[in-house]
């Protein structure tokens, strides 16, 4: 049985402020915390700073009952959420540099008996660093009652699929895991309170470790469609049917190719793997290395294409790393676009994204690419490059293609690339 009535989630990004509306939409009172004041500021006035169906109506309905604020201090509460960014570093090891200014932050409002989580994707043993950090800021809380600490800690790693996280976060299974059993179960209970699917409880490394699995391996299975599709495109096969011809076999099931892979997770967690034990995770890097490396695969068929033109104009449809949302974090598109925008002499990038409001900062300096309507962008363009599957581009009349060469790294128009 749940006994927490308050909780602060450390970190307002795409998991933090769901977890924090649904928990607050189930009764319990959540301080939301967050480094940017932005952020702070449209969480209060009960906003999304961020494109996500369904999540505005779970913020504005609890804020305006109060049962949900945001703040950039740490407050006192029952417990802790912990979900903020865990980037690699230059060697692709996990940095865990936002999770210890958390724990710097949480440690001087500890009074004992709370319940700290760890959400954040991290590697094994990251749980523990936690611990270790907070009760060496504060040793008067590092007792033991029953071989019991007097602070709770446990690690529950979000699988949730971006465009679906409200729902998600109620009907996907949950795993748990605690240093301890009571922290688990403590930590379960919380989650029963919004969670309708099954809660696995079991330990804080397993529980890390799980998440990083389940991206892995869906890297890897992407990896096969990826290199599939490069040799594909050097025999002259059309990967997309081949695809779907193989798949007709009862015991295979080979996922579509595309331009790379992005977002915080099957990008990045696959390495924090391979960073554990980098001599037994051959496969893992392997996998990394075919997907990291389709994009300039990409940008060769696009300069190929651009090369009968002296000054071509080529409309890039998508920069975010999957459809329908607006999250360009890791996205293959944006390093895609990035690298025609430096090396298409005299070109043109015409960026055509519905979700996309602004080019992101590291578009900022390349003055041959602007953000463009997607019907201008296509009207526009000599070469159509189809980067990212939005609903909205699947909608585009093949008819507006004319004589335009193509470039789809989805298959929408394979038989018009043709």
């Amino acid at each position: 049985m749940n006994t927490v009535r308050t909780v602060a989630v450390i970190g307002l990004g795409y998991i933090g402020l769901p977890t924090a509306a649904i928990l607050a939409t189930n009764g319990i009172t959540v301080v939301g915390v967050d480094v940017n004041q932005k952020t702070v500021d449209a969480v209060n006035r009960g906003e999304v700073p961020f494109v996500e169906p369904d999540l505005g109506i779970h913020v504005a309905g609890a804020v305006s009952q109060g049962r949900l604020s945001a703040t950039t201090i740490t407050p006192p509460a029952d417990a802790y959420i912990v979900a903020v960014p865990t980037p690699f570093l230059s060697d692709r090891s996990a940095d865990l540099s936002f999770i210890e200014a958390a724990g710097r932050n949480i440690a001087p409002q500890l009074r004992g008996g709370e319940l700290i989580i760890l959400e954040s994707t991290s590697p094994p043993g990251s749980t523990e660093l936690l611990r270790d950090l907070i009760l060496g800021e504060r040793p008067d809380l590092a007792t033991f009652e029953d071989d019991e600490q007097s602070v709770l800690f446990a690690h529950c790693p979000e699988r949730v699929l971006p465009g679906r996280i409200m729902i998600e976060l109620v009907t996907n299974d949950r795993i748990v895991g605690g240093l301890t059993t009571r922290a688990a179960e403590a930590a379960g209970a919380l989650y029963s309170v919004f969670c309708q699917g099954a809660i696995h409880l079991t330990d804080a490394a397993t529980a890390e470790m799980a998440k990083l699995v389940e991206n892995a391996y869906r890297d890897v299975n992407i990896a096969f469609a990826n290199e599939l599709s490069v040799i594909s495109g050097t025999l002259g096969i059309d990967v997309w049917e081949l695809i779907e011809l193989a798949n007709h076999h009862p015991r295979v099931n080979i996922l579509q190719p595309g331009p790379g892979v992005g977002g915080h997770c099957i990008a990045v967690d696959p390495w924090f793997i391979v960073a554990a034990d980098r001599d037994n995770s051959r496969l893992i890097q392997k996998a990394r290395e075919v997907n990291d490396s389709k994009p300039n695969r990409v940008v060769r068929d696009v300069l190929e294409a651009a090369g009968s033109y002296s000054s071509p104009k080529v409309a890039a449809l998508g920069l975010a790393f999957k459809a329908n949302i607006d999250d360009m974090r890791e996205s293959p598109a944006v390093e895609i676009v990035n690298q025609l925008g430096r090396e298409l002499s005299g070109g043109t990038i015409l960026v055509g994204d519905p979700h996309v409001e602004s080019l992101p900062a590291v578009l900022h300096g390349l003055e041959n690419v602007r953000l463009t309507e997607t019907h201008a962008a296509v009207a526009e363009s000599d070469i159509v490059l189809l980067l990212v599957d939005h609903d909205m581009f699947r909608e585009i009349d093949t008819a507006l293609l004319g004589n335009k060469k193509v470039v789809d790294t989805r298959g929408f128009w394979r038989h018009k690339a043709d």
